[in-house]
C-alpha cells in the first residue's frame, strides 16, 4: 500500500528513507572519500589534535556512503589552566567515539529554531515580515526600531551579538535585558547573532502557546524519527569543555552531556541558538529530508516551496555558499551551519549531496578556531562528485 502525504493533501508517495551503501552506489568517488576518513583519523591523533574525537557521514541521494567515528568522546580530566596543556585520562578510562556517540550541536540548534518558525510561516499563524513588536509588544526596543521576522532569520536585525545573560542574577533579569536590548547596527546590514534566535524562540513561544522543546520535538524530530535529537541532559555525549575562569565565561568544571553555550545553560538548556544534542545519523535524517524538500519516509515537515525559501540565498537561518566552512561546495547554491563545539553540517542541491562533521574540538578548552579542517572534508566530497 502506498504511503500518501496527509498533511499537505497532495497525495504524493512516501519520500525514500537512508540505507547504508558504497560510495559507488552513491555515485561517488572511493578513493576521495576514503582520504577523506584518513584525514578525519589524522586530524583526532596525536598530542594536540584538531579534535578529541570526530564522526562524518556523507551520502548522496538516499544512500549513506560513509560513517565513520575516529578518536575519543572523553579523553581528558580537565586542563590545566597555568600550564596551558590538557590533563588527560589514562588509556582504560578514556570513551572511544561512536558513531552513534550524540553531540552537542552548539549553533546548528539555530537550524531547528528555523525550521520551526518556517513551519508556522507556512501555516499562516506567522509573518515572514511581520515586526516582533506585533507578536512580542512587551520586548520594546525590538518593537520600537521595528525588527522583523525576516531580519531575525537573516541576521540583519542589527542586534549585537550575544549579551551576558549568564551573569544575570535571575531568569526576570534576563528577560528585562533581552526586552530591553536595542539594535546598534544598521538593520538590513548581516551581523551573526545568538539574540536574533532567542527573540524568534519568544515569538514562537507566544504565538503557538508551547515551549521551543516541545516544537522541535513535535514538528521534527518525533516525525522524522530523530529519537536522538533533543535537548540536553545528555550523559552520554562526547565531552565538551573544562569550563572555569579565566579562559571560560563560567565556572563549571569539565562538562558532558551539560549544554556548552553559557547563555543557553543560564536559560535552562533550552534556548533558541544553542542546547539541542544529536548524532550524525539523526542529522543525516534531517540533510536527506530537507533535500528530498521536506519528506522522509511518509513524514512532511515542510513543503518543498517553505524548503526552497529555507535554502534559497540568503537563507533563513542558514548559511549559504561559505566558502570557510563548505570548501568547494560553495558557489551552487549548497546550505549548512556550523557550532561552536565542532558541529557543522552542508546540504548541495545541485547534487543531492550531504555532508555532516561532529568533531568535539573544544575538549578539555576552545582554542582559535581552526575552520580548514571542515572546510577540507567538504572539498573532498565535492573532487568525490567530481571524481564520478
Amino acid at each position: 500500500m502506498e504511503e500518501r502525504d496527509e498533511r499537505e493533501g497532495r497525495g504524493r508517495l512516501s519520500a525514500p528513507r537512508l540505507r547504508r551503501g558504497t560510495p559507488e552506489r552513491a555515485g561517488l568517488d572511493a578513493g576521495e572519500l576514503r582520504r577523506l576518513v584518513e584525514e578525519v583519523r589524522a586530524r583526532t591523533d596525536g598530542a594536540r589534535p584538531w579534535a578529541a574525537g570526530a564522526v562524518v557521514v556523507v551520502g548522496r541521494g538516499p544512500v549513506i556512503a560513509v560513517e565513520e567515528a575516529a578518536g575519543w568522546a572523553v579523553r581528558h580530566a580537565g586542563y590545566d589552566g597555568r600550564a596551558g596543556v590538557p590533563v588527560e585520562l589514562p588509556p582504560e578510562q578514556r570513551v572511544p567515539m561512536t558513531v552513534d556517540t550524540p553531540f552537542d550541536l552548539a549553533s546548528v540548534t539555530k537550524l531547528f529554531t528555523s525550521v520551526v518558525a518556517v513551519q508556522q510561516i507556512e501555516r499562516g499563524t506567522l509573518g515572514l515580515d511581520a515586526r516582533v513588536g506585533t507578536y512580542l509588544p512587551d520586548f520594546t526596543a525590538a518593537a520600537r526600531h521595528g525588527v522583523t521576522v525576516r531580519q531575525l532569520l537573516t541576521h540583519t536585525s542589527g542586534l549585537r551579538p550575544e549579551l551576558p545573560l549568564y551573569d544575570c542574577a535571575d531568569d526576570a533579569e534576563r528577560l528585562a535585558l533581552l526586552r530591553a536590548e536595542r539594535p546598534v547596527g544598521v538593520p538590513g546590514t548581516y551581523c551573526y547573532s545568538d539574540l536574533n534566535m532567542l527573540l524568534l524562540q519568544h515569538v514562537l513561544e507566544r504565538i503557538t502557546g508551547r515551549t521551543l522543546d516541545v516544537l522541535v520535538r513535535d514538528g521534527v524530530t518525533r516525525p522524522l524519527g530523530m529519537n536522538a535529537t533533543g535537548f540536553g541532559p545528555c550523559p552520554t555525549a562526547a565531552a565538551t569543555e573544562d569550563q572555569r575562569r579565566p579562559w571560560a565565561k563560567a565556572d563549571r568544571g569539565m562538562l558532558r552531556g551539560e549544554v556548552h553555550d553559557e547563555n543557553a545553560w543560564a536559560l535552562g538548556g533550552v534556548a533558541g541558538h544553542a542546547g539541542l544534542f544529536s548524532t550524525a545519523g539523526d542529522l543525516a535524517v534531517f540533510c536527506r529530508t530537507l533535500l528530498a524538500g521536506g519528506a522522509y519516509g511518509p513524514a512532511r515537515v515542510l513543503g518543498t516551496d517553505h524548503v526552497d525559501l529555507m535554502l534559497r540565498a540568503p537563507g533563513l537561518g542558514f548559511a549559504v555558499d561559505q566558502p570557510w566552512f563548505m570548501g568547494a561546495l560553495a558557489g551552487r547554491g549548497a546550505a549548512g551551519h556550523t557550532g561552536f563545539t565542532g558541529t557543522s553540517l552542508v546540504l548541495d542541491r545541485a547534487t543531492d549531496t550531504f555532508v555532516v562533521l561532529l568533531a568535539n574540538t573544544v575538549h578539555p578548552a576552545a582554542r582559535p578556531a581552526r575552520q580548514h579542517p571542515r572546510a577540507d572534508a567538504a572539498t573532498r566530497v565535492a573532487r568525490a562528485l567530481r571524481g564520478r
